[in-house]
């Protein structure tokens, strides 16, 4: 199987999961979850399956808790697409969830994805072992609260306001929480599952994520905002500092290229097996959405 039917095939499973379990909800808060779940790659779900895949985990358990993280990643979206937020009107190519309904029911659409993801690391489907469950709980809660996710987040609004442009020491920081502390929490669930050593993973998820969101900033400046689904060119505009404004466009691709260099080094202990997710990493500086 090619990797984009990897990625396809891990897809489809995990909406599958999705559309089960926010189906329970008959109410315009579960019309809204399920809305905000649809569509995307699902990248850092896939993570989970592969790095399951890796140790011995059935897809059918390792499910939940990728499905867990698509909750969690969705919630992020639907609230930082907020007018207090990023203020943005389309996501995925619709609009987005506070257009389509109001903001208090995005508000409360995201607080139900989210808590929806630590349901779903809780269920005995996932685990025969609950101090599985309560590390995967907990390091989900470091990764999206205040020292991970939500910390970038607010030092990315902090930058849209400073009186001089952010560092790159300080957008990489700043990006390690926003999007990279999820990937991370991502790569390591398989391990968590199999309790094996995190750390190749870990090493492979930090480089990873710095890629993920250097390609992001080179999509922000060369897009297609018709195939990205959503408006491009948002940190030109603010004034804000990105890997591409203080390293050039041509050195952010070079760095990024060598993050995956990295990514892919740090497998080195899983040998062939690790093969999709070395194909991952290309994947994501190559990507053009």
């Amino acid at each position: 199987m090619s990797f984009k039917d990897s990625l396809s095939a891990g897809a489809a499973r995990i909406a599958i999961c999705l559309e089960a379990e926010t189906g329970r909800f008959d109410s315009v808060v579960g019309d809204g979850m399920r809305y905000a779940t649809s569509g995307g790659k699902r990248l850092r779900g896939f993570l989970v399956l592969e790095t399951a895949r890796l140790h011995g985990i059935p897809t059918d358990r390792a499910v939940f808790a990728a499905a867990a993280i698509e909750c969690l990643h969705a919630y992020s979206l639907v609230h930082d697409d907020l007018p207090a937020m990023d203020d943005d009107d389309l996501r995925r190519g619709q609009p987005t969830v506070h257009i389509k309904w109001d903001e208090a029911t995005a508000i409360l659409v995201g607080d139900a994805l989210q808590t929806l993801a630590f349901e779903l690391l809780a269920d005995a489907r996932l685990t025969d072992d609950p101090s599985v469950s309560v590390a995967l709980v907990r390091s989900l809660a470091q990764a999206s609260g205040a020292e991970g996710m939500v910390l970038g987040q607010a030092l990315d609004i902090a930058a849209e306001t400073a009186e001089m442009p952010l560092t790159l020491a300080e957008i990489t920081r700043l990006q390690a929480g926003k999007t990279g502390a999820l990937i991370r929490w991502s790569a390591e669930a398989g391990a968590v599952l199999g309790k094996a050593d995190p750390a190749p993973l870990r090493r492979y998820a930090e480089a990873l994520g710095l890629a993920f969101q250097i390609a992001d900033d080179i999509l922000d400046v060369t897009g297609d905002a018709e195939k990205a689904g959503k408006r491009l060119q948002k940190d030109a505009e603010a004034g804000k500092a990105t890997f591409v404004s203080l390293l050039g466009l041509e050195d952010a691709r070079a760095q990024a290229a060598a993050l995956v260099g990295e990514a892919e080094e740090a497998l080195a202990c899983y040998g062939s097996e690790a093969e999709t997710l070395r194909d991952l990493a290309r994947f994501v500086i190559a990507r053009d959405t």
